[in-house]
């Protein structure tokens, strides 16, 4: 029974972070086509509401269930040994660490910057500066296509590592065509005078 229990929280994990994630991106790529502040805001509020209430969540759920279920079936650290469990763990604490540091604080940095751009009336210099930066936005395009390999390894569970290799480095790819494309399809740019 408790690793019926294990299994049904761990995938209702996986179903709250990709839909979060999901979520998070239609907004931000929402916020991107605003040239309104108070509709931007709206849309920076949304990923916030997204990522605090959904992923955030999501992803704790899947920790606390994964490290239960490592422990209780593969016999703690003999993990290592698997490829598909272990590119899972490893692709799961890089995105943890990744999501709550360089993109989490990005967007908490982007709602305060917004914050205080709707006192002033309207995009202020600080704010336009951190809606161009690539580094975030690299990082957040990089979120989905490294769920979806966490998921493909974990669904196919290959006895070797080309998945892992082969699906990373086409999530690096797609982040990096993602980075280069949208912000050129929907320009950071203020309001057009």
């Amino acid at each position: 029974m408790t690793y019926t229990l294990l299994k049904f929280a761990h995938v209702l994990g996986a179903i709250l972070i990709g839909g979060g994630l999901i979520s998070v991106w239609l907004s931000d790529l929402r916020s991107r086509q605003l040239r309104e502040l108070p509709q931007f805001s709206e849309a920076v509020r949304n990923i916030a509401v997204f990522y605090d209430g959904v992923v955030v969540p999501g992803a704790v759920l899947l920790l606390i269930s994964g490290t239960w279920l490592i422990v209780e079936q593969f016999g703690g650290w003999n993990f290592i040994n698997i490829p598909w469990l272990a590119g899972m763990v490893f692709l799961f604490a890089f995105e943890f660490i990744e999501g709550n540091t360089v993109t989490r604080l990005y967007f908490m940095r982007l709602r305060r910057l917004t914050k205080e751009a709707l006192k002033t009336g309207g995009f202020t210099r600080e704010l336009e500066k951190a809606r161009a930066e690539s580094v975030p936005t690299f990082t957040h395009f990089l979120d989905l296509p490294m769920l979806f390999l966490i998921i493909a390894l974990g669904v196919i569970k290959p006895d070797t590592w080309t998945l892992f290799i082969v699906g990373a480095v086409a999530a690096i790819l797609i982040a990096v065509i993602l980075t280069i494309y949208i912000p050129k399809l929907y320009p950071w740019g203020a309001e057009p005078k």
